[in-house]
């Protein structure tokens, strides 16, 4: 048997089992396979473990055809092999009056109604490509007719940063970047404590809105399969007494209703206090941005 880093500690781990075949070789000799799935049994006694691919029947492989094997990392869920570019793009269905307008490879956000950085900034995520300046010129002119700071949130320490940067462009607000989340609707619905305070929820510009008492207020929208939550918020007095938690938990089992299967927030990276209360409810860091603005 070949030297591997299997054995019956990997049951219910997904790993990666290379086999030989003997007489499958194009020459009538041994042949090298690879199997890749969760191992559902390893019998050191009978000698063979059994492997469930992703796709297909599960193998039966006898132990003395292995040649290596080793554990490997779970496959990131669907939601997580979301580029992030279209996530903050799906986000975009929190500010209902948000108006778009593509420039080259990126795109201008613009909502009157909204005084938010991510709706008033332009979204320059990848793939960029060359960038001509006169476009980042276009960029800050569109925004000062407005009357606007001209923004652009770049995803942490990506190409599109490094060629903002070297046109003199700055951290607006240094120290805030900002963290997308995403987490399973299901999953965090079931994960929120049982005994909440009520909450309120109803419809307010295109937005689901749910108040809990006066002290706590979030939003709410599900665009496709997506529940976006924002603008969760609990007065300063108030807080410490999981308010924040019932509306999140409240927007959760109302985006279930609504068939959303994905979860997504947006947070300072520096809040440690929400950070917290999401991790606990199974959401898990997708990327960071931040915004530059130019040098004044």
């Amino acid at each position: 048997m070949g030297k591997h880093l299997l054995g019956a500690h990997v049951v219910g781990q997904r790993v990666v089992v290379r086999r030989r075949l003997r007489g499958r070789g194009p020459t009538g000799g041994p042949a090298l396979t690879d199997v890749l799935g969760t191992c559902l049994t390893w019998d050191d006694a009978e000698r063979y473990c059994v492997i469930a691919p992703e796709q297909g029947e599960p193998v039966r492989i006898p132990l003395g055809e292995i040649v290596s094997g080793k554990p490997v990392p779970p496959r990131p869920s669907t939601r997580l092999r979301v580029g992030a570019r279209e996530a903050q793009e799906r986000a975009g269905a929190l500010f209902p009056r948000l108006r778009t307008t593509p420039l080259g490879p990126w795109t201008l956000r613009h909502d009157p109604a909204s005084t938010s950085r991510r709706a008033n900034s332009a979204l320059a995520f990848g793939p960029s490509g060359d960038v001509d300046p006169a476009l980042v010129e276009e960029l800050a002119a569109f925004y000062r007719e407005r009357d606007l700071p001209p923004l652009a949130a770049v995803e942490v320490d990506a190409v599109e940063e490094e060629l903002l940067r070297g046109l003199g462009w700055v951290e607006h607000r240094p120290g805030t970047d900002a963290v997308l989340a995403l987490a399973s609707v299901a999953r965090a619905a079931r994960a929120a404590p049982s005994d909440l305070p009520p909450a309120r929820i109803e419809p307010v510009d295109g937005l689901t809105v749910v108040r809990v008492g006066d002290d706590a207020v979030g939003n709410g929208v599900v665009d496709r399969d997506w529940l976006g939550i924002g603008g969760v918020s609990v007065a300063e007095p108030a807080r410490g007494r999981g308010l924040g938690m019932a509306v999140v938990a409240a927007l959760l089992e109302w985006g279930a209703e609504q068939g959303a299967t994905t979860a997504y927030l947006q947070v300072q990276e520096g809040n440690e206090v929400a950070r917290r209360l999401y991790a606990g409810l199974g959401f898990v860091d997708h990327h960071r941005y931040r915004y530059l603005t130019p040098r004044s």
